[in-house]
């Protein structure tokens, strides 16, 4: 059931490959990165120390968005999902989570931005293997 709402939530919002965005929306997102992601993330996407261990308070730490994290693992339909309406939104089943929902701050494309300059920093094998998981989630919508 979570995941026929994920899809219904987000096949309307299609995303651009980073090899595809232009020098400018990369500037814009990393800009756009350094306002709203980087106090969480880190400024060089490095995220939380120990971030895949939990904080007291329950929560997992910020991950990095750079190659030794897990982003590059997820399509670009879930990360804009993940990044629109939050990660406790999409888990549902009462997750916790510190990430809020961007929605309601930036537009579709600014969301798009910031994940093209994420994308933007990593070696072409993540970038390769990341459009692959991209192109088969895309193939599987109706």
């Amino acid at each position: 059931m979570k995941a026929m709402i994920l899809v219904a939530a987000v096949v309307t919002a299609p995303m651009a490959q980073a090899d595809d965005a232009s020098p400018e929306t990369i500037q814009q997102g990393r800009a756009l990165y350094a306002t709203n992601c980087a106090t969480c993330h880190g400024t060089n996407l490095q995220g939380q120390p120990d971030w895949k261990r939990r904080l007291a308070n329950g929560r997992m730490p910020a991950p990095p968005h750079d190659v030794t994290g897990h982003t590059w693992h997820h399509s670009d339909r879930d990360l804009f999902d993940l990044t629109k309406r939050g990660v406790a939104a999409v888990m549902g089943d009462g997750y916790e989570s510190d990430m809020p929902a961007f929605g309601g701050k930036l537009s579709d494309d600014e969301i798009r931005a910031v994940l093209d300059y994420i994308k933007s920093t990593w070696p072409p094998r993540a970038r390769e293997s990341q459009g692959k998981i991209t192109a088969a989630d895309e193939a599987s919508q109706p």
